[in-house]
């Protein structure tokens, strides 16, 4: 277990940061710098909710658009994030 420690900007305390960026990309490298690795897997189970709801292929480019867009509410601004809406099972309004 690892000394190093990041404040978390998701749950607002000092915990471990995540062992590597999850994209390669600028914002997988704010995840790393600003979200603890705990957070970071409440995040993937959520994120499997909505993939799994919504029958998204995260290989679609409007697909990881709408999950990034969610990162960035839910994890980096601190909001609830898209709702499961039951009546639109299977579909996502781009």
């Amino acid at each position: 277990m690892s000394d190093v420690t990041i404040h978390c900007r998701r749950c607002d305390t000092d915990a471990q940061p995540l062992p590597k960026a999850p994209f390669r990309n600028e914002l997988g490298e704010r995840i790393l710098a600003e979200i603890c690795a705990g957070c970071w897997q409440e995040w993937l189970k959520h994120q499997t909710l909505l993939i799994n709801h919504y029958g998204l292929d995260p290989r679609e480019p409007k697909a990881r658009e709408f999950l990034y867009e969610q990162i960035e509410q839910v994890l980096l601004q601190g909001d609830q994030g898209s709702e499961i809406d039951t009546s639109k099972q299977g579909t996502i309004e781009w």
